[in-house]
């Protein structure tokens, strides 16, 4: 698959890398930066001969970087978010309560953060005509010209701005540069040893491949300055591959949430927008894109573009056969060359369609608590049946008639009350679950966010719990 992408999109060098707890780490280079370069499967430890004319003569590896573009707007959302975890912020604080800025600093964390703030896409000026990124306080003293070119939460719209000062607002608050904080609080605990802000000794080269020839154009370095939060970041598919499998399963990386608490990951992944009214393809979380397919499947992660690159990474949650930790990023040394973001999501669906995840045998474990185990079984709310049940140490419900693959609703014991539950995950999340019992202890009814819950099928108007 990777050749075919690497053959048919014409990419000088892409490399791929797919993380798996329950597997070794693959990982595959097709091309080089040089002439006569290899593609070597870490699998097989086996070369494919290959040959693009590049005019540089670099090996192509592993530890190869690529520029990752706007991926790195993964990460600044998640030193947002540390920042929030730990008391620095909230995340419906407009800018100016911890910025001082000409303008626009009545726009949220959270609408910037899901790109629903209305703010234009880039920093005043032509960027990109001129490949000179502003520094920091140009970037602040020019907010006075940049447009809300949407009323606030109107829709998406997507701005490397908003990222940018976002990337402000956490340098200030940690009392250091974007940069600085990224690599102490992040890089560094979760081993992402080839990610850097700069492209290293062995960075590929980015290409513009020309349209109707087979002649590579180099494309000029670029520093983003102030942009850096939003696009940045250079990496190596294997730290990618990682990183995307954090964002997918942060418990199995971080399991004592040292860079942060999986219900945190679990907070950016929800929805807070659609990238397209009609066509609900993908959706916007809090900093991460979300990619739907059938089975309650979804990938996570960011694309990422910038003149000669080209970078897809995204983790996998959900479905049948999908490893725990699934993550997989695809580099590409071309601006062009889209099929290759295409590639991450086709080989997380092969993975875990042609080599599943090991199936965990089931073993018998301890029943519910006396005094919870005459509610389990079958009971009706608003005319339909649900079955309530004791797993893995806790209370669970789900409709009689819910596909395998939805989620049964959990419950958590709310202290001090010991009728009393909160749905901690699935249907009605939050809401409270209480217990009615007769004189005897016996559980005759419940209220399930307020709906009655009876053993038999009946009307709103009728009540016959006995107390």
């Amino acid at each position: 698959m990777v050749q075919r992408v690497q053959a048919q999109a014409r990419v000088p060098a892409l490399s791929v890398a797919l993380h798996r707890a329950d597997r070794p780490l693959w990982t595959y280079q097709v091309g080089g930066t040089g002439v006569a370069a290899t593609a070597t499967s870490a699998a097989t430890g086996t070369s494919v001969a290959t040959a693009t004319a590049t005019g540089a003569d670099a090996a192509l590896g592993p530890a190869t970087r690529f520029r990752i573009g706007s991926v790195t707007k993964t990460f600044t959302s998640v030193l947002v978010m540390q920042c929030r975890d730990a008391g620095l912020l909230d995340l419906d604080d407009p800018l100016s309560r911890h910025l001082e800025l000409p303008a626009h600093g009545d726009l949220t964390v959270r609408r910037l953060l899901s790109h629903t703030a209305g703010l234009q896409r880039e920093p005043y000026g032509d960027v990109w005509d001129t490949l000179r990124a502003p520094r920091v306080d140009e970037l602040v003293a020019d907010l006075a010209r940049v447009e809300r070119v949407l009323p606030v939460g109107r829709r998406y719209h997507y701005s490397n701005l908003g990222m940018a000062l976002l990337g402000r607002l956490v340098g200030v608050l940690r009392g250091g540069t974007w940069a600085e904080v990224l690599a102490d609080r992040v890089l560094t605990p979760l081993g992402l040893a080839d990610t850097s802000v700069d492209p290293g000794p062995s960075a590929a080269t980015g290409f513009l491949v020309d349209a109707y020839s087979d002649e590579a154009h180099p494309e000029p370095p670029t520093d983003f300055g102030a942009v850096g939060p939003a696009a940045q970041l250079w990496s190596t598919a294997p730290d990618m591959a990682r990183w995307a499998a954090f964002l997918a399963d942060p418990a199995a990386l971080d399991p004592t949430g040292a860079v942060l608490a999986a219900t945190t990951l679990d907070e950016m992944r929800w929805p807070a927008t659609t990238v397209d009214e009609t066509a609900w393809s993908a959706g916007f979380g809090l900093g991460l894109i979300l990619v739907p397919y059938p089975e309650r499947v979804v990938h996570v992660g960011h694309d990422g573009a910038m003149p000669g690159f080209l970078a897809g990474v995204y983790g996998r949650r959900g479905g049948d056969g999908t490893a725990g930790a699934m993550g997989c990023a695809v580099l590409a040394s071309s601006g062009t060359a889209t099929e290759a973001l295409e590639l991450p999501h086709r080989l997380l669906a092969a993975a875990a369609e042609h080599d599943p995840a090991d199936i965990v045998a089931w073993r018998p474990g301890p029943g519910a608590p006396g005094p919870l185990r005459g509610l389990l079984g079958r009971w009706w709310g608003e005319g339909f049946e649900y079955v309530f049940s004791w797993h893995d140490g806790a209370l669970r419900a789900r409709g009689a008639d819910d596909p395998a693959g939805r989620p049964p609703a959990v419950f958590a014991p709310v202290p001090g009350s010991p009728d009393v539950f909160r749905t901690v995950s699935g249907r009605e999340v939050g809401e409270l679950l209480r217990l009615t019992r007769d004189v005897d202890g016996t559980v005759v009814g419940m209220h399930w966010a307020t709906y009655r819950f009876t053993r038999r099928q009946e009307t709103f108007d009728r009540y016959d719990f006995r107390v």
